[in-house]
This record gives structure tokens, C-alpha cells and sequence, in this order.
């Protein structure tokens, strides 16, 4: 227990910095949170619209039991404070020859819908990939996403004693290179391929063992009553009530062992917790004295960003679900660019239709969230007229070939770029998700909690177990049982410090909820 007298500060009203808030002030400590913007929730945001505020980060809400947890362990209960209700319909997915599949929370309607679109073999293909999915989740979830420190070396020695994970790993492939032989449908593989772009990644580039993020989505996915923000604002009046200060709009310039840096006045602190991206440390952007708080390789390279529109109008000529896909032709024509640092120009296109939660059919304006996987920028430059009109221009065009249209056509003014991500997250590149998680350890070299920096500490999705609203959540556990641990120790090793990283089982599930690139 921290003493009453302990004064932590948090850098960021993120999910990740709000749930570590909630815990910290229930342990006794006072917390003062300092937030750039002007509203609590980071990537979790909404924009005005004529219907309403619009999400334009994180759309959905998977591994409930996380939030569970939180707020029971603050002596809460989730349903107090926000309504969450499961959804029956994944997502539907649209393809341009005219094919359509609906994945279901229920497994046996997902089985029928596979085969009734593609076959019964494909249907049995599609069972064993689901099968794989779940062995590999049950495998890493407790030892990974639910450890503060997880090991390399634990985790080999648990593959070793059940040998048979390895096949299902396939660890010298790819998520591509291993769809492509557990399904000969390439529809179904371009489907479960886009999981990847999840944690900001390429499918044929990441890992195999993405796959598991299906079976963390295949467990249900909710929608939060009023929109993915309201959670935030929920997280937010608790912590208040629990005696947690906000300081808004209020910019932190620098990180010090025992002190942070705002608008020039010096604040005393016992302990920091950063919920920002790491690579703001690295850069400099922090100070000299985090600059080596983590190592250069936990932030780089960076995961992919987006481009997000959000607005509001009635839509006509396609059927859609509250989580839509409308599929490229060609792999190649989305990622192949995104590989080079361009726009691609056979996207796949993510659309989620908010007002048809809970199976409402709107008859006026609804709210729309689009999102188009991007690369990172490589300066937060405010994109030109030329640049935001090409978006503009290929997402509606593409989606009126499927037959959708909007009323009124949504202008460019809706649209938020990579490059102005880069410029709302300081020195992210706008990537969405910290660190990519291309190449088979990667996930190792995420950050774990400790950093090397004295009395800091780190939490959010750039930080373990990885990006997605329900990550970001469970990182604030890990950060907080660090940061009460070390007030009460009479000293924290190097190594403890230092010690960092993740599995790729736990990246990969970490971002499969948020179906956002903006998580």
C-alpha cells in the first residue's frame, strides 16, 4: 500500500492511464492526471456530427471479463456504471463478385454461414482454423497477457511441454503464409489475414500466431450503451469520485526521476505513469532524463495508422450490419503500398454503422465510423487539399461500386490522416499501435511496466500486453502492481527495470477487440 502521502502522477487520460487511475486511488494514493486534450479517453474519441458525437477510435468492445475485473477490484461493478450489451452479428463481410458472410457470436450459425457461402469443405476448414485459435489463446492468455513480466525462456519451456502448439504456432511462417494452407478458400484467408491489421500490422509480415485473435472476437464482442466513449467518461467520474484530480488541456514538457514538468512549474512527484507512446521517450520529446527509459528498439519500427472519416448521413443500396467489410480485390493492392509508405489503392475498407447497435434500423441521419488501414507519417505535417481529396475520392468511390451510397456525400472535412494523428499523439508517426509487430519476436521487444528511468513507469497499448481497449486495460493492472510493489521494496533491480517485452500471443489479442485502427 502506497503511503498517504504518495503523490503519483499519470501522463494521460488514455483507457490505460484511467484504469491505473481507478486502482491507484483505491489503493490510497493520491493521483493528479495530466491530459493534453481537452476530454478524457485518447484514442478512444468522438467527433461532432449532426446526429451526435461519432466514435472515431476503437468501435467495439471484446474480453469483457477484463472491465469485470477492474471495477470489481475497486469494489465496483461494471453495469453500475456503463450498459454493455453482446451482439449477435460479428460483422458481415461484402466482396465486389457479390459474396456475402456473416460470422456469428454463435459458432454453429458461423459454421452454416461458411459453408452455405463457400462450401462444406471450407466449413471444415474453417472449424479447425477455429479450433487452432482457441488452443493458441488458451495457451498464452494467463502466462502472457496476464503476467507483468512474461518470459522468453517460460514460454519456450510451456511449448516444449506440450509440443504440439508448436504445429499450431507455426512459427517460420506467416499469418498469410499460414492461411493460405489451413484454408483453400482465398476469400476465407484474406478474411482472417486482416487480423493482423488489428495491432497495425501486415499479414504478410506478421506472425502466425495472430490467428488467436479470432478466438478472442469469436467470444463475443459488445457495444458500450452511448457509444465506446462513454466508457471513458464512466472511468473518468469514478475516478473523480475516488478523489483523482484532472488537469486538462495541460500538456506535460518533461519527465523527471522525481518530478514532471507542466507549463514551466516544476511538480514534485513520488512516481510517474506515462500513458502515452513510448516513442516519446526515445525521441526526446520528454526530456533528456527519460530519453533512456526504454530502448529504441521497443518503439521501432511503428505499426500502421489509418484514415478515419466520421460523420453522419442516411445510407442506402447495401445491407449493413454494425460492423462491416467490404473486401479488395487484391492483397497486394492494400498492403504492397502500405509496405512502401502509400495510400493503398485497393483497400479494404472497415465501416461501422453506430446506430445499429442492438439491431436498430435508423430511418433519418445515423453515425458512421470508416477506416482505411494507412502507413505511419513520417512527419505531422498537416495533410494538403490534394492529399485529403485522393482519400476522399477512393474510399467513396469503392464503396459506391459495391452499390453503397451516402446522403449528403460526406465532405473531406470528416476525414482525420495519418499525419494529423501524428499531431494529436506526439511523436507516434500517427502509428496507431506503438511498436509493429512484424517478424517473429517482435512482440518480445514491447516495453514491459519498469522502465530504466527511476520512479517511471508505463501503461497504455504501446506498452504490454500491446494495443485494443481491453490490453490498454490490463496493462494498467501490471503497471500499478509494479509501481505499489517498488513503493514498498527497499530497491528494484536493473534487471527488473529493464526487463521487457511480450508475446506475440498477447499483441495479437490485444488489438483484435478494438476492430479500429484508432485504438
Amino acid at each position: 500500500m502506497p503511503s498517504s502521502t504518495s503523490h503519483i502522477a499519470i501522463v494521460g487520460a488514455g483507457i490505460g492511464g484511467l484504469a491505473a487511475a481507478l486502482r491507484l486511488a483505491h489503493s490510497g494514493a493520491k493521483v493528479s492526471v495530466f491530459e493534453q486534450h481537452s476530454t478524457p479517453g485518447g484514442k478512444m474519441r468522438t467527433v461532432p456530427s449532426a446526429a451526435g458525437p461519432v466514435d472515431a477510435g476503437p468501435t467495439v468492445l471484446t474480453m469483457k471479463p477484463v472491465f469485470d475485473s477492474l471495477f470489481t477490484d475497486i469494489g465496483e461493478r461494471l453495469e453500475d456504471h456503463v450498459t454493455l450489451t453482446k451482439e449477435p452479428l460479428l460483422a458481415r463481410h461484402y466482396w465486389s463478385d457479390g459474396t456475402t458472410l456473416d460470422l456469428m457470436a454463435n459458432q454453429s450459425d458461423s459454421i452454416a454461414n461458411v459453408a452455405a457461402a463457400f462450401g462444406k469443405r471450407a466449413a471444415s476448414e474453417f472449424e479447425r482454423f477455429s479450433a487452432r485459435a482457441a488452443r493458441l489463446f488458451d495457451a498464452f492468455d494467463v502466462p502472457m497477457m496476464h503476467a507483468g513480466n512474461p518470459s522468453a525462456l517460460s514460454l519456450t519451456a510451456r511449448v516444449l511441454r506440450h509440443p504440439s502448439l508448436i504445429r499450431d504456432m507455426a512459427p517460420h511462417q506467416t499469418l498469410a503464409g499460414s492461411l493460405a494452407t489451413q484454408f483453400r478458400e482465398p476469400k476465407l484467408a484474406q478474411l482472417f489475414g486482416r487480423y493482423a491489421t488489428y495491432v497495425g500490422g501486415r499479414p504478410d509480415a506478421s506472425p502466425a500466431i495472430l490467428s488467436l485473435i479470432w478466438h478472442a472476437e469469436a467470444q463475443g464482442v459488445w457495444h458500450v450503451d452511448g457509444g465506446m466513449h462513454r466508457l471513458a467518461q464512466a472511468m473518468e467520474q469514478l475516478a473523480i469520485k475516488l478523489g483523482v484530480t484532472f488537469h486538462y488541456d495541460t500538456p506535460v514538457t518533461a519527465l523527471e526521476p522525481d518530478a514532471v514538468l507542466v507549463e514551466g512549474a516544476r511538480i514534485a512527484v513520488d512516481q510517474t505513469l506515462f500513458n502515452g507512446d513510448p516513442n516519446a521517450l526515445t525521441t526526446g520529446a520528454l526530456g533528456e532524463h527519460a530519453k533512456n527509459a526504454v530502448s529504441s528498439d521497443a518503439t521501432a519500427p511503428r505499426s500502421l495508422s489509418a484514415y478515419v472519416h466520421a460523420f453522419a448521413a442516411k445510407a442506402a443500396g447495401v445491407d449493413l450490419a454494425p460492423h462491416t467489410v467490404f473486401f479488395g480485390d487484391s492483397s497486394d493492392g492494400e498492403f504492397l503500398p502500405l509496405s512502401e509508405g502509400r495510400m493503398p489503392h485497393d483497400p479494404t475498407l472497415y465501416i461501422c454503422s453506430q446506430d445499429r447497435f442492438g439491431g436498430r434500423q435508423p430511418t433519418g441521419d445515423e453515425r458512421f465510423e470508416i477506416i482505411l488501414n494507412g502507413p505511419p507519417a513520417q512527419h505531422p505535417t498537416t495533410p494538403s487539399e490534394k492529399e485529403r481529396q485522393q482519400c476522399q475520392t477512393l474510399v467513396f468511390s469503392r464503396l459506391k461500386a459495391f452499390g453503397l451510397t451516402f446522403t449528403p456525400k460526406p465532405n473531406p472535412g470528416t476525414l482525420t490522416m495519418p499525419a494529423e494523428f501524428a499531431q494529436m499523439f506526439p511523436a507516434s508517426n500517427g502509428s496507431l499501435y506503438g511498436r509493429s509487430p512484424h517478424g517473429l519476436m517482435a512482440a518480445f521487444k514491447r516495453p514491459t511496466a519498469r522502465t530504466r528511468m527511476k520512479g517511471l513507469y508505463l501503461v497504455g497499448g504501446g506498452a504490454h500486453p500491446g494495443a485494443g481497449v481491453p490490453m490498454a486495460t490490463l496493462s494498467a493492472k501490471h503497471a500499478v502492481e509494479a509501481m505499489l510493489h517498488d513503493q514498498t521494496s527497499t530497491s528494484t533491480s536493473p534487471q527488473a527495470a529493464t526487463r521487457g517485452g511480450m508475446s506475440t500471443a498477447s499483441a495479437t489479442t490485444a488489438s483484435a477487440p478494438s476492430r479500429s485502427s484508432a485504438s
